[in-house]
């Protein structure tokens, strides 16, 4: 076996593979086989390390040097400064932007200082399509711990002690679940993944699934274990085909070496899994539609009960979990219970990814302890929003959360506080917006999602939120009236509270939360037809300023519509009745002449 003295990890998830990751490790073994190193130093594909917005990023151990936005023409110096010679090439370095300070080590980094990677504890640092990579970090260990040493009671109180909820959603007890799987009668059992995650901005599961696919397959078979169940189901959406291919790669590899199949490590345990493909349908993320998906019909939900654990997959009793949450099982059956309890608050124990998207200097992904509060994650660990813009908003939960605004950025990560200032923790999604940001353009954003997304069989969905989101095109458009609002805010509790499922339950949350701390916005564009944050098309019109104008014609020549008129002796001018509001001729300017009014 070669004995490697340096290891370069190139991440190949969705995200830095899209910045031409590829082409930088095919670079590095290049290079490394031109310098006779290829049999010293080993280039390793890994899952995303988080840090996305810097991708391509490559981490070379064991010193852990950290190297952003890395292109295939930085390699060969890569390779002869810090591989061949022993110098870390600064140029490369992340750079603090408060002060311009290089940090070369991925330890030092402010976005990692508060995190603790325990779901995505591999993801960044083992190659996920090598079976042995998950191992060699005690795969598999915690199935063959429960197999050999637990009953399937002991496996199932030792999730129930450490105080697991689901990771998906509104946060029910896993054990607490599992229990009602085990003690509901049938002589077939099912357990799922639901890997459908469709939250605009949303990319945990993804990324969990890229880099970490051995994590949730391990999870799947311990609750299989626990709950009785014989086989399994993991739904993930096509529109992932990285993950999927992963998922393909580790399943065939788990079931070559006896850990899925017949008498799986010697035993009479036997679990046989399956990978559904999505039906491209947000609703199907929905646990009782994510079923008839499954089962081969249209994903439309019904309602409960019976609840999936009496009543699920082809009638029989059925565990659904998210990706996150089967992640995490397999290291409380390792570790314990009381470890994992030792992580997060009373109520909420251990940790949550979240994905970090919007206005902020660090997108991507994170993992941080519950209890952490809203500002921690925005300002020490995303580094503040991007060019010293206010923060306005926080939206948590997806479509189906709500918007927070700076009066919550001490609020601690928990269900239960989230819950009572009308946001909802749901899969992870975070998306933090600033002082450019309409509230009201916000909620007509999430709505116009979920309306085009409803399954359309309840009237409450179907009818509720396409009349909302009418009322809020009227407001956006300047033609609303205070009647519009009330009726509005009516609605939504209308259609929260009679939805068949919780996409329609969920879908005015976003409404609700903008109207309850941005009512302000809303009155703006109703009493006085104008938009604060200048986004509305209709509230506003852009024009020249001649005294900054230098009649350079970039403005009028990059126009799409061809709005603009001007030249050396005539004021350039927009001619209103044309301009489709696109401000194409506002990033073009370089004098700062056209603006918004």
């Amino acid at each position: 076996m070669a004995i490697y003295r340096a290891h370069v990890l190139v991440c190949r998830g969705t995200g830095c593979t899209a910045g031409g990751s590829p082409s930088v490790m095919k670079a590095f073994r290049d290079e490394l086989a031109k310098k006779g190193l290829d049999r010293e130093i080993m280039v390793v594909e890994t899952g995303c390390h988080g840090m996305c917005e810097m991708g391509p990023v490559v981490v070379i151990y064991p010193e852990g040097a950290f190297y952003c936005r890395v292109t295939p023409e930085d390699v060969a110096e890569i390779v002869e400064e810090h591989l061949y010679k022993g110098r870390i090439v600064t140029r490369l370095l992340y750079t603090v932007p408060e002060d311009m300070e290089k940090v070369p080590y991925y330890r030092d980094i402010p976005f990692y200082s508060k995190q603790h990677r325990v779901v995505l504890s591999n993801c960044g640092y083992i190659d996920p399509e090598k079976i042995e990579e998950y191992i060699a970090r005690d795969g598999y260990m915690a199935l063959g711990k429960a197999l050999y040493e637990m009953t399937p009671e002991q496996v199932l109180e030792e999730v129930k002690k450490s105080g697991l909820r689901g990771r998906g959603g509104a946060g029910f007890p896993t054990g607490l679940k599992w229990e009602f799987a085990r003690k509901a009668t049938g002589d077939k059992k099912y357990i799922v993944c639901n890997a459908d995650e469709g939250d605009p901005g949303a990319f945990m599961d993804r990324s969990t699934l890229e880099g970490d696919p051995h994590s949730v397959i391990e999870g799947m078979a311990i609750g299989a274990y626990a709950i009785g169940a014989d086989e399994g189901y993991i739904y993930c959406r096509a529109e992932y085909p990285l993950a999927i291919k992963r998922l393909r790669i580790a399943m065939a590899q788990a079931e070559e070496m006896g850990l899925l199949g017949d008498n799986i490590m010697g035993t009479n345990f036997s679990f046989h899994l399956h990978l559904k493909e999505g039906a491209g349908a947000f609703v199907c993320g929905e646990e009782t539609g994510l079923m008839a998906s499954i089962e081969g019909r249209r994903g439309m939900p019904r309602p409960r009960p019976p609840f999936p654990a009496q009543q699920g997959l082809w009638g029989k009793p059925t565990n659904i979990n998210n990706v996150e949450t089967w992640a995490n099982v397999p290291r409380i059956i390792l570790n314990g219970a009381d470890w994992f309890s030792s992580m997060g608050t009373e109520k909420s124990k251990g940790t949550k990814i979240f994905a970090l998207t919007g206005k902020i200097t660090n997108t991507g992904l994170i993992e941080v302890p519950m209890g952490i509060t809203i500002r921690e994650i925005i300002y020490e660990l995303g580094g503040g929003l991007l060019n010293g813009k206010e923060f306005k908003a926080v939206q948590i939960g997806g479509p189906s959360g709500g918007c927070l605004t700076k009066e919550h950025l001490d609020l601690p990560i928990d269900y239960e506080p989230l819950t009572g200032a009308g946001a909802i923790m749901g899969s992870g999604g975070l998306v933090v917006m600033d002082e450019d940001t309409c509230m009201v353009d916000v909620s007509k954003f999430f709505l116009e999602f979920t309306q085009r997304e409803s399954c359309g069989k309840c009237v409450p969905c179907r009818e509720g939120t396409k009349q909302m989101l009418l009322m809020l095109q009227k407001i956006c458009d300047g033609e609303g009236t205070l009647e519009d609002l009330d009726k509005l805010e009516k609605l939504a509790y209308v259609v929260k509270e009679t939805s068949l499922c919780g996409l329609g339950q969920t879908a005015p949350n976003p409404v609700i939360t903008t109207i309850r701390y941005f009512r302000d916005e809303y009155l703006a564009h109703i009493e006085e037809k104008r938009c604060p944050a200048k986004v509305c098309p209709k509230l506003i019109k852009y024009v020249v300023d001649p005294e900054k104008c230098r009649k350079c014609g970039l403005c009028a020549r990059n126009c799409p519509v061809n709005c603009i008129s001007g030249d050396r002796q005539t004021p350039y001018f927009i001619d209103q009745e044309k301009c489709i509001k696109c401000g194409t001729c506002i990033q073009v300017c370089p004098f700062g002449a056209i603006g918004k009014v």
